[in-house]
């Protein structure tokens, strides 16, 4: 490397005092730039080229808006690591350095990963898995590595997951161990709501369940339901009436919004009392 790098400071300095120096680095910032606006456009047209192809995937063969979503991002990101290689590659080629000693490294650096990260490669080899049995797709509501979200991108590194609250938690791979699907399937929507001990229980039943079939013929998004079990619980100063719906993917917590709104207004017009805690002032006088 040292008698490499004297032959180019010799080659630099001969073209200087030949008056060829601004020459040469123009042109060398020329490539450069050249090199540069066309990664650019690769990318750019690759990326258009990956998507488009899922998206005629996604239409040929009837596949799920969430897998080619995933496999669409993973698709995008290892062209993108094949590109920056590439560009690499011809940087140093520009500079009159010799682009195979990279390529070499780029073994040798390999076999290293391979002995000393393991972490690196138990994140690979768990995210291959994660995407070949197909546990998570892009757009799931999952649960996994201690937090709970919506799935933006499964990587073969890290899997990215957005929380309800804004939070995006980059999660190793590797630290995922189980993962709990929530979008597999309908979900349940679950309502608890009391009367009093003086009100007639199988009348608020009768009232609830009248207001669940209207609400059953009018929301699309309810697929099951809602039906009202029963009596769940006494309190201390109510009987507590649990109502339960299937429902949609995602769309649980709306219904069950929906339902405790009707659910409220229904025993209020029907002058069913729905407890809530009193308080009771006395005033002793004292004479």
């Amino acid at each position: 490397m040292q008698i490499l790098g004297v032959d180019h400071l010799e080659k630099w300095v001969e073209q200087f005092t030949e008056g060829a120096f601004l020459t040469s680095l123009f042109m060398i910032v020329g490539q450069v730039l050249l090199a540069i606006i066309a990664f650019i456009i690769a990318r750019s047209i690759g990326k258009k080229v990956i998507s488009g192809s899922f998206k005629k995937v996604e239409n040929q063969k009837n596949m799920s808006p969430g897998r080619v979503k995933t496999l669409e991002k993973l698709s995008i990101n290892a062209f993108s690591y094949v590109l920056i290689f590439v560009f690499i590659t011809i940087m140093i080629s520009i500079f009159g350095l010799d682009p195979t000693g990279l390529i070499a490294g780029a073994g040798v650096v390999g076999l290293a990963i391979g002995f000393g990260a393991q972490g690196l490669v138990s994140d690979v080899v768990t995210g291959f898995f994660l995407l070949l049995e197909k546990q998570i797709d892009v757009d799931d509501y999952v649960t996994t590595g201690g937090v709970d979200g919506v799935v933006e991108e499964v990587g073969l590194r890290t899997t990215k997951i957005r929380g309800f609250d804004g939070t995006l938690h980059y999660i190793p791979n590797r630290g995922i161990s189980n993962v709990s699907n929530h979008s597999r399937g309908n979900m349940r929507a679950l309502v608890d709501i009391s009367i009093s001990y003086e009100d007639n229980i199988d009348e608020a039943i009768t009232v609830l369940q009248t207001v669940c079939d209207k609400i059953a013929a009018e929301d699309n998004t309810i697929k099951e339901g809602p039906n009202v079990l029963g009596v769940q619980g006494l309190g201390n100063s109510d009987v507590v009436i649990r109502v339960i719906a299937k429902t949609e993917n995602m769309q649980q917590w709306a219904v069950e919004r929906k339902l405790r709104k009707v659910l409220k207004e229904a025993l209020v017009a029907n002058n069913i009392e729905i407890p809530y805690p009193h308080q009771i002032l006395i005033q002793k006088n004292s004479q």
